[in-house]
């Protein structure tokens, strides 16, 4: 077990580094995005770029859009954000109205929610509607009821750019996998690179609804430390985060990321890991 007055030392936090902008920027706004942290992940993956990537947690496509590999294996918990991308690398054409409009806004909500009801999300509308409420919607928030529900709020934008064509996208998709599961259900290859964003821990907190629990958090290292292949995690500092992964033999390496830790007033830039396996 690491000390815990070990656990933050000064000097293992990397400086920021310029950020990089990707040939493909993300389509979607994405909570947690990773844009900032490529930099740092190209160093790592600069010498296994002929791997495939896997992503358990792909969210927003930040970090694949930033490494543009070859071949990848990008998975989500979240069917409808998956839906969108499987459309997306069919060269999905947005034809549903489109405007920073509340009662627009509202209707198309209701209509996606419909579509959840009738079984109909994997359809091109669902994704064409998907899209849209993630412009449009409050801060590009993702969130859904009790019942499967989205409810996420109009938006407070003042003009938003759509995207209708995503045909410039259709290349690079077409040899990147889509899938929805939970990351013990991803098909890994030996020699498969392993870049894992996980709902980030917060001690004494609940992530969702849901939930990304303690016990899941565990159970997500003890699968990245069996892989054979490159691994790299980034999570949230948290001490017991540390300790977890220092006790199965990962490197660690502290960061300084973007956005504040404001939930108390504290203005602080937020610390993150990067625990590292076999790169």
């Amino acid at each position: 077990m690491v000390p815990t007055s070990q656990l933050m030392r000064q000097e293992d936090i990397l400086p920021r580094q310029d950020t990089v902008e990707p040939i493909l920027k993300p389509p979607l706004k994405w909570a947690g995005g990773k844009r900032w942290l490529v930099p740092y992940l190209e160093e790592y993956w600069a010498n296994h770029s002929h791997r495939r990537l896997v992503e358990p947690f792909c969210g927003g496509l930040a970090v694949a859009l930033g490494l543009m590999p070859e071949s990848a294996l990008l998975n989500d918990i979240n069917p409808h954000l998956i839906n969108f991308f499987r459309w997306v690398s069919k060269g999905l054409e947005i034809e549903i109205d489109m405007r920073n409009d509340k009662e627009l806004y509202y209707a198309h909500r209701t209509r996606f929610n419909q579509l959840i009801e009738q079984g109909l999300a994997g359809t091109k509308e669902a994704a064409e509607l998907f899209y849209y409420l993630n412009r449009t919607g409050y801060n590009g928030l993702c969130r859904f009821n009790k019942k499967g529900r989205f409810n996420v709020p109009f938006g407070s934008y003042k003009t938003i750019n759509y995207i209708r064509n995503f045909s410039p996208y259709r290349r690079l998709f077409s040899n990147w996998e889509f899938m929805c599961a939970d990351f013990q259900g991803i098909p890994l290859r030996p020699d498969d690179f392993v870049y894992a964003d996980p709902p980030y821990d917060v001690e004494f907190t609940q992530y969702s609804k849901e939930g990304f629990s303690w016990e899941d958090q565990v159970r997500l290292a003890q699968w990245l430390a069996d892989h054979p292949g490159p691994v790299i995690l980034s999570n949230q500092a948290t001490n017991r985060i540390v300790r977890l992964y220092t006790d199965l033999g990962f490197s660690i390496t502290y960061l300084y990321a973007p956005r504040m830790i404001n939930c108390t007033g504290d203005r602080s830039r937020a610390k993150e890991v990067l625990a590292v396996k076999g790169v």
